[in-house]
């Protein structure tokens, strides 16, 4: 997520009243996750299994729970609680904005574009020409839809990511400000649920077809003409490379790869990252041909068995 303009390492860490490491006028143009940091970007990281990676990372601004050594052509921000003050980054730079309409003064919309009864489109959203939204669908603010677009009823675009971290006293979520991306020529079914990027995009790539109730979840990036079958549930940071075939019930870990070109059989359990071109199966999931082999083997237990006897 970019900042509007650029501001000063003081100016933010006047913001968040917190010790900073570094020339006061060092330029912060934005924050993100780990996985999406560019220069100028702020990182944040609470745990020491992490500091190696957030100080290595391409952010050269991190937002850290100790003092450490800065590394050369960064800087850093003190905070004793870095998850929180994350937050208020996130809720000064990108506010939660009321809307009292059905779509947004602030909205975008192409010509030829359909939006059906009883659907919301938020603020600053852009939708481009010739789609149909059909009824009772709910665009959040900041979501991006390209040309002849098809999103069926009760879909929703832009859904807080599940992201929390565990306290005391509870959970805390980690604000949500990145968006939705969707590119031209998508088909997404009925009550699908895709939810906007913690500071990133979430996306879905041109000529993709999504079935009815497909889940994906924050920062994933799918890719070009993918096929994705009805309850399949994708986690967060997870990239599905170009022509990807995932059918019915595939469930996915968070931050792994599926290789383009890949087949995903009905109710597998993606647990790692796989490689392109080829068929999968089974939980834990294995190359198809292996895994019905596995249990062509599995049944030939009971014949074994009586032989032993």
């Amino acid at each position: 997520m970019k900042f509007p303009k650029s501001h000063s390492l003081q100016e933010i860490a006047n913001l968040l009243n917190c010790k900073f490491i570094g020339d006061k006028d060092f330029q912060v143009l934005g924050m993100n996750e780990i996985h999406v940091v560019e220069p100028g970007d702020i990182v944040f990281v609470d745990h020491p299994k992490y500091y190696d990676k957030a100080l290595q990372s391409a952010a050269t601004i991190v937002l850290i729970n100790k003092e450490v050594e800065c590394p050369e052509g960064k800087a850093l921000l003190i905070s004793d609680d870095p998850f929180r003050d994350f937050n208020i980054l996130t809720r000064h730079f990108k506010p939660f904005q009321f809307a009292n309409v059905a779509i947004a003064a602030s909205a975008e919309i192409g010509e030829g574009t359909i939006i059906q009864p009883n659907s919301f489109v938020g603020n600053h959203v852009k939708i481009g020409k010739n789609c149909l939204i059909h009824s009772n669908v709910s665009i959040y603010d900041h979501t991006v839809i390209g040309d002849n677009v098809i999103i069926h009823a009760g879909t929703i675009l832009g859904a807080d990511a599940f992201y929390y971290k565990k306290r005391p006293e509870g959970f805390d979520q980690l604000i949500s400000g990145g968006r939705v991306v969707i590119e031209d020529n998508v088909g997404i079914g009925a009550l699908c649920t895709i939810d906007k990027g913690v500071t990133g995009d979430t996306t879905i790539g041109a000529g993709s077809k999504l079935d009815n109730q497909v889940h994906v979840g924050h920062d994933t990036v799918i890719g070009k003409k993918c096929l994705i079958a009805s309850q399949t549930g994708i986690a967060g940071c997870v990239i599905i490379e170009d022509e990807v075939t995932l059918w019915g019930q595939v469930g996915t870990t968070s931050g792994i790869t599926i290789g383009a070109k890949a087949v995903v059989m009905g109710q597998t359990g993606v647990t790692k990252s796989v490689e392109g071109g080829k068929s999968y199966f089974g939980t834990p999931i294995e190359e198809s041909r292996e895994k019905l082999k596995q249990l062509a083997n599995i049944k030939k237990i009971p014949e074994i068995l009586n032989k032993l006897k």
